[in-house]
């Protein structure tokens, strides 16, 4: 279901232990209450995937997402 409203996008960082995805998601500045933009069902499906793809390590599935940051140890 669509919500009517401002669509923007916005930047959003998944992080994992061994990855951190910077992706690209659209939110919606709801008609009924602009106070906060939202998700609608399909991003916070998306962002959940890519949660798991990162938790798993699959980085080729990642990088067609989004971009892909390594975590490094601290020396």
């Amino acid at each position: 279901m669509r919500i009517s409203g401002q669509r923007i996008k916005r930047t959003r960082l998944i992080q994992a232990e061994k990855y951190v995805v910077a992706v690209e998601v659209e939110m919606v500045i709801p008609v009924d209450d602009p106070s906060e933009p939202c998700y609608e069902a399909e991003t916070v499906q998306l962002l959940r995937e890519i949660k798991e793809h990162a938790d798993q390590g699959d980085l080729a599935w990642l990088t067609k997402r989004g971009k892909v940051y390594a975590a490094v140890d601290a020396a």
